[in-house]
């Protein structure tokens, strides 16, 4: 079995810190605000869900983190380092894989080493990444070989092998089927438990927020704000018919203006 050490790795997990970040788009010359005054922190090694209905900020937050974007006001520190533009140690998983067609499995894993130059003396860790998503076997394969899980596989993997010490995770699994997505929310449950990272992960479904998070952040309508911050403090392995996953999903859902009454 490929253990860690074959990455190079111990616990790398870092904190994250947002504070009062606020974001607005430029349309037609007006600004359209999107993020207002948004504050949390995590420890390193945390599992973060974001909630929220479409259009709250969910996902430029996430691309802020990344440092895709530059807040209108406001920082994410990752560590004790203000986010100013991407890094490496900052892996950014989106809802499509964006497989190049033409680049063997291998080939897309192995883009970010190539990218910084490393491929050459660091090719072990492709392989090593491919079998932490079960895939060495497709190395070879190209995307149109694949299944929709095995693809988004490929994607995480191509994020794992820059061994991240901070997941940003978009939606990475919106658009699977249902079977396919409960395996994946499984595997990635497996990643963060051995992979020494912390987790930061967009979603619309409250079952996946709570099953796989520490916490659960629910932000407002647009201009996010955070309106709820939810321990998830069911033991795992988590059941979706244990009562107190039960009570979790209710408080979260009446948070997102569901009416129990």
């Amino acid at each position: 079995m490929v253990g860690r050490s074959a990455l190079h790795a111990e616990a790398r997990a870092v904190s994250i810190a947002v504070r009062g970040l606020s974001h607005a788009f430029v349309i037609k010359g007006a600004p359209l605000p999107v993020l207002e005054d948004i504050n949390f922190t995590a420890e390193p090694g945390a599992f973060i869900a974001l909630l929220g209905p479409s259009g709250s900020g969910k996902s430029t937050l996430l691309r802020i983190a990344a440092g895709l974007e530059t807040p209108t006001r406001g920082a994410v520190l990752v560590g004790d380092q203000q986010v100013t533009g991407p890094d490496p140690d900052r892996a950014l998983v989106f809802q499509d894989p964006m497989l190049f067609p033409w680049r063997t499995v291998w080939r897309n894993v192995a883009l970010g080493l190539e990218a910084r130059g490393i491929l050459q003396h660091e090719d072990v860790r492709v392989q090593v990444a491919l079998a932490r998503v079960g895939l060495a076997a497709f190395a070879r394969a190209h995307p149109h070989q694949l299944s929709g899980g095995m693809a988004q596989r490929v994607a995480l993997a191509r994020a794992l092998v820059n061994e991240p010490s901070l997941f940003l995770l978009d939606e990475p699994l919106g658009q699977l089927d249902a079977l396919t997505r409960v395996t994946l929310q499984r595997e990635l449950l497996r990643l963060w438990e051995v992979g020494g990272f912390t987790a930061l992960l967009v979603t619309h479904d409250v079952e996946e927020a709570l099953y796989l998070a520490d916490r659960v952040l629910v932000l407002s309508a647009r201009p996010g704000r955070v309106i709820g911050d939810v321990e998830v403090d069911a033991p795992r392995p988590r059941h979706h018919d244990d009562p107190r996953f039960r009570a979790l999903r209710r408080q979260v859902l009446t948070l997102l203006g569901f009416d129990w009454t």
